[in-house]
């Protein structure tokens, strides 16, 4: 792990605690969302912002109980090779981490009151849920991060969900369903918004892949039993590839459709991108060499979802 610097000013400390380089897989999926809504005429500014907001709120608090469950828990070692945590490196005190979670998760709910507002029970099943699966993951007696869960839980929440409810919000405010509905109205959540979530969600959990490769070693001694951990460098390698290849292929098959046409291929553009980490993915396993290809994985994540947001509206704008 790198080592914590007694420099580091409170501001910086802060700033590695909320690690802002994990935003793109909080704003990725609901770029696509909102690229669909305009495609679909659903397009609803307001929502779609407060979504924005939400999403990157939890992701933030999701971050800081990492930090801290990790630390609390001595799952982070001087071994590991990952950024400097900043609960385990000294920076910040425990408490003050955990209150930072606790007070960025409440804000995440003071945005989901309006949206919970005009989603109704969906919504409010959804924001909860991912607030308790963001403290789960490390937190509690049975963190599921620790028991080859974590890569199941961003698939969902960081794709399917994230995609298919920022989807959900706009489109829900032309339903006239009134406030508060109580289940899915009619036309709010089409099939298509469940495919177009996949491509987030396959590149925002192989993002997760890469760490827990690098992490293999020191989670496996510290007993932290990642995917990565129970499969080995070589499954974990195939499952990387296939989470990738899944967000390539999705657009191939949305431009069979004559609705969305060979405009849906524009993510194909970020597959150079792709090619370029997963080499580096397949042949090596250090912080060295990882931990560049973690920020370069977050980089076509989000270059990917503009591309396919994009992609997905223009037949609605042009």
């Amino acid at each position: 792990m790198a080592t914590a610097d007694a420099d580091v000013s409170k501001t910086k400390a802060w700033l590695m605690a909320a690690r802002p380089q994990t935003l793109p897989a909080g704003s990725a999926p609901v770029v696509v969302g909102v690229g669909l809504a305009v495609h679909d005429g659903v397009f609803a500014w307001l929502p779609a912002v407060a979504a924005l907001v939400g999403a990157l709120l939890i992701q933030v608090g999701t971050n800081f109980a990492n930090d801290y469950y990790d630390a609390v828990k001595g799952a982070d070692t001087e071994d590991r090779e990952g950024f400097t945590r900043v609960t385990a490196g000294g920076l910040i005190p425990p408490e003050r981490v955990k209150l930072a979670m606790v007070a960025t998760y409440a804000l995440a709910v003071v945005v989901g009151v309006y949206l919970v507002a005009i989603g109704g029970v969906p919504i409010l099943v959804v924001g909860l849920s991912s607030i308790l699966a963001g403290v789960l993951y490390t937190g509690g007696p049975y963190p599921y991060g620790y028991r080859g869960l974590g890569d199941l839980f961003v698939f969902v929440y960081f794709g399917l969900v994230a995609v298919t409810g920022t989807y959900y919000v706009q489109a829900v405010t032309f339903a006239d369903a009134g406030l508060f509905p109580l289940g899915l109205p009619a036309d709010t959540l089409p099939l298509t918004a469940v495919v177009a979530s996949l491509p987030a969600a396959g590149l925002s959990t192989a993002l997760l892949v890469v760490n827990n490769v690098r992490d293999r070693e020191t989670d496996a001694e510290a007993g932290k039993r990642t995917l990565a951990v129970m499969l080995g460098y070589r499954a974990s390698r195939v499952e990387f590839s296939l989470l990738v290849g899944m967000a390539y292929v999705v657009p191939v098959l949305l431009a069979l459709d004559d609705r969305f046409g060979l405009w849906a291929l524009a993510p194909l553009l970020s597959l150079p991108l792709a090619l370029s980490v997963g080499r580096t993915v397949m042949r090596r396993t250090d912080g060295e060499a990882l931990n560049p290809a973690l920020e370069r994985v977050g980089q076509t994540l989000f270059a990917h979802s503009l591309l396919f947001a994009a992609g997905l509206a223009a037949p609605a704008l042009l």
